[in-house]
């Protein structure tokens, strides 16, 4: 589709990348991306992914902003404080890029609501802080063929992996079991620095984005590790779990 004088302006640092153009910007206007989350790594993913022209952006969270929330979730303001997440996202959202249509889908993901959420979305950004959730979103995107981008942020490091069904490891092949309750801490517990959240967020709105658009390397079977006190960046190979209980030779998790 044509772009529009207004949109050649807003875009034009896109259009001159040859990854892009217009014809990749038509293609991201046309994109359909679900964000998990509207919280530290929701926020900057959302942003960008706007920014970009993604013509139709899902927000799935099911909190209200928080005072201290603030400190790391750019998508809220003060002004917003006990209104639902997915109200002040949208808000934002909508007048950071008219072009974009934002979905709230003010409600917590569950194993009844998820599959019919993500048959409506391209590409999945779990940016979802409880184990609970990434199991949920890993096996359904799993079993609706959907492509999603992990990411997990504590204290002052993250971690980034991209999950393409039927091209690689899925989140189980990499942790097959969530921890014991109390083994690992919540960023409630152990504090989290809102700029690693940025960084992390970032680059899932860099893979949504290199997806739409088939440019690039996909972070398919590579773990990335970030460590913002050392500055440093660590890539870690994974494979797939033979024995994976969603994505195995003999899988278990059918629905």
């Amino acid at each position: 589709m044509p772009l529009n004088d207004e949109q050649r302006e807003r875009y034009g640092r896109n259009l001159l990348l040859p990854e892009v153009g217009g014809r990749g910007q038509a293609r991201l206007l046309e994109a359909r991306v679900l964000v998990v989350g509207a919280g530290g790594l929701g926020s900057p993913a959302a942003l960008y992914l706007a920014a970009a022209g993604v013509g139709t952006l899902g927000i799935a969270d099911g909190d209200v902003v928080e005072l201290s929330n603030l400190q790391r979730q750019i998508l809220h303001g003060s002004s917003e404080l006990g209104r639902p997440k997915t109200e002040s996202a949208a808000r934002r959202l909508r007048d950071l890029n008219p072009d974009v249509r934002v979905i709230a889908h003010q409600q917590r993901l569950t194993s009844h609501n998820i599959l019919d959420i993500v048959a409506h979305y391209d590409f999945v950004v779990d940016a979802s802080d409880n184990f609970a959730t990434r199991y949920l979103v890993n096996d359904a995107c799993g079993l609706a063929g959907k492509p999603l981008s992990h990411g997990a942020v504590l204290r002052f490091e993250g971690q980034l992996t991209t999950i393409v069904p039927g091209q690689g490891p899925c989140y189980r092949c990499l942790y097959p079991q969530p921890p014991a309750p109390g083994l690992v801490p919540s960023s409630q517990e152990a504090g989290v620095l809102g700029a690693v959240a940025g960084v992390i967020g970032a680059m899932q709105a860099a893979e949504a984005i290199k997806w739409i658009l088939s440019a690039g390397e996909l972070l398919v079977g590579r773990l990335i590790l970030y460590d913002a006190l050392a500055a440093s960046f660590r890539e870690v190979k994974i494979q797939r779990d033979r024995n994976c209980a969603l994505c195995g030779e003999h899988p278990t998790i059918r629905k």
